[in-house]
């Protein structure tokens, strides 16, 4: 029953990733351009009530014996993810170097050694968490770049037909 318990809140911390990141889709989505004000102002209104929602659960599964390397793996993480906004490009290089310490097969990149002998530290399940939890984070970022280029694309195309219509 035990192992049945913790199987269900692993299941449970998954379902609540995904849910976090369907919400970051869907207020990033390029459908959202195509609605008017109104409607748009009204789903980011509910997307973001979710959002707080959904970051108020806090389901976690805990090996006793290896929590400090889980606390320091995390640590890590957050120090790249509070830099996020300072320096993108450098934020996503680092984050792709402890994903590359996290997983089996051959990285694009460097491998970030430190963090490896960290997450080695951490339990199988905390491995597995840790590793979701950069994946996602490459994702969402993803997702944004390539919203911030049809973003700026879309600006690019309104200049040049406003420019073409004055001449």
């Amino acid at each position: 029953r035990v192992e049945a318990f913790r199987d269900a809140a692993s299941a449970m911390e998954q379902e609540k990733e995904i849910l976090l990141e369907m919400i970051h889709n869907i207020q990033n989505s390029q459908d959202m351009r195509h609605i008017s004000e109104g409607e748009r102002e009204e789903l980011n209104l509910t997307a973001n009530r979710l959002m707080g929602r959904t970051l108020t659960v806090e389901v976690s599964v805990e090996t006793i014996r290896k929590q400090e390397s889980l606390l320091h793996a995390t640590k890590m993480i957050d120090e790249i993810v509070n830099k996020l906004l300072d320096d993108l490009e450098d934020a996503k290089i680092r984050l792709m170097s402890l994903y590359g310490a996290c997983t089996s097969d051959v990285p694009a990149g460097p491998i970030d050694q430190k963090f490896q002998s960290v997450v080695i530290g951490c339990a199988i399940e905390d491995q597995k968490k840790i590793k979701r939890r950069l994946e996602t984070l490459l994702r969402n970022l993803e997702n944004s770049e390539k919203s911030i280029t049809l973003l700026e694309h879309q600006k690019s195309s309104v200049r040049q037909s406003c420019n073409s219509k004055q001449d």
